[in-house]
């Protein structure tokens, strides 16, 4: 008999990772993935199935409902993995508000609660949305979960939550949510898998890709974020602003006659990385540009994350590890050696060989704090989560 196969979808502002998990005794094991980029014309699916890679162009139109491209990629998937097993699709959602303090099944009544919840995240929240609805057309019989980047944060005080409103707003939920959750979630299991001594103090974590934030964990629980209402806060980000003062909105809307839309696309879509470098979102690009705004891009980046670690240091009372994860944090040896070495005070020492090559641990045996290289799984974390409802409602063998 074969195994049951749990799907999760992540979706970004342009692309949506796919996972495919078997379900074991040992739990969720992934045995395929791929990745669908909304940046091509056609649509490029890439398609990864053991050792075999497969980049795939899709003929479907993009939709407002996704039907169309979901039933193509399903197909593809189909002809590689035994889809008639499928038991459960889990979902990756970035806003969860206060209504969600861990993943749950998607009934008519969660959806509709996520839906509510699209204002607070206008990039990534409505194509999660459009994913479950296109899956609810397509496979109407699998059960389907939400699993949310805000539940893993929601162990923060409302010290830390808090701006300085009138508490009116607070409680109607104007507060820090802090985002990235699923990423932070598995680098918390990581860390302790590798060292139960590090895991148990005082970590920063920086998840840094396309969208980038920090985390201060203690044993392992979040306890303040760079992120906060929404995706836009804390450091800058490929094409998103980071912390930015009110009253430059303010300015915008009233001196400079910018419609609140005009604000939006600005601030999510025409700032940070590319933004300030006028030439690339993509921190690849800009350190093989000799242009000196590629270069003050990239030195603005690591001065934000030094910045913001240093603040989460505060509220930890101190720091004993620095993880980096994310794209960027994984792959990337000169962001993070620009990072340590505003960080230096702290006692930071970088082996400089270890971090060109990317290696778990980067900081050398007299470094006072220990820098590693942790890959993140968020797909794993939804699948996982996914796994659990269904043995809440006892659905699987």
């Amino acid at each position: 008999m074969s195994a049951p196969l749990l799907l999760t979808f992540n979706p970004g502002s342009s692309t949506v990772k796919i996972g495919l998990f078997n379900v074991t005794a040992d739990g969720a094991r992934r045995i395929g993935q791929g990745t669908i980029d909304f940046r091509h014309a056609p649509l490029l699916l890439h398609l990864v199935d053991g050792d075999k890679t497969r980049e795939i162009p899709l003929q479907a139109s993009v939709t407002e409902d996704l039907h169309d491209v979901l039933d193509e990629t399903l197909n593809w998937f189909a002809t590689h993995f035994s889809l008639t097993d499928l038991v459960a699709v889990g979902h990756r959602v970035v806003h969860g508000g206060d209504a969600f303090a861990g993943p749950v099944a998607i009934t008519d009544a969660t959806l509709a609660a996520i839906v509510e919840l699209v204002p607070l995240a206008p990039l990534h929240q409505p194509q999660s949305v459009r994913l479950i609805r296109a899956i609810r057309h397509l496979r109407p019989h699998l059960l389907q979960s939400a699993s949310f980047d805000t539940a893993f944060h929601r162990t923060q005080t409302d010290l830390v939550r808090r701006f300085a409103l009138p508490r009116r707003f607070f409680d109607n939920g104007v507060k820090r949510y802090g985002f990235h959750g699923l990423s932070y979630q598995f680098i918390a299991r990581a860390l302790a898998r590798q060292s139960q001594r590090l895991a148990a103090g005082k970590v920063i974590a920086a998840h840094l890709g396309s969208g980038a934030s920090l985390c201060a964990l203690s044993a392992g629980a979040s306890r303040d974020t760079s992120m906060g209402f929404s995706t836009l806060d804390g450091i800058p980000m490929a094409t998103r602003c980071g912390a930015l003062d009110a009253g430059v909105v303010l300015y915008l809307l009233e001196q400079q006659g910018l419609s609140s839309k005009d604000i939006e696309k600005l601030l999510y879509e025409q700032s940070g990385l590319l933004g300030i470098s006028g030439i690339s979102a993509d921190s690849r690009e800009l350190q093989a540009s000799q242009r000196p705004e590629a270069s003050e891009a990239l030195e603005l980046f690591a001065f934000r994350i030094a910045g913001e670690a240093a603040r989460l240091a505060t509220t930890l009372g101190g720091i004993d590890s620095l993880v980096f994860t994310a794209g960027i944090g994984e792959h990337q040896p000169q962001v993070r050696a620009a990072v340590c070495r505003r960080l230096a005070w702290l006692g930071i020492e970088l082996d400089r060989e270890a971090n060109a090559r990317n290696a778990g641990v980067i900081s050398t045996a007299a470094s006072r704090i220990a820098v590693l290289v942790l890959a993140t799984d968020e797909e794993q974390i939804i699948a996982d989560e996914t796994l659990s409802i269904l043995h809440q409602q006892g659905a699987t063998a």
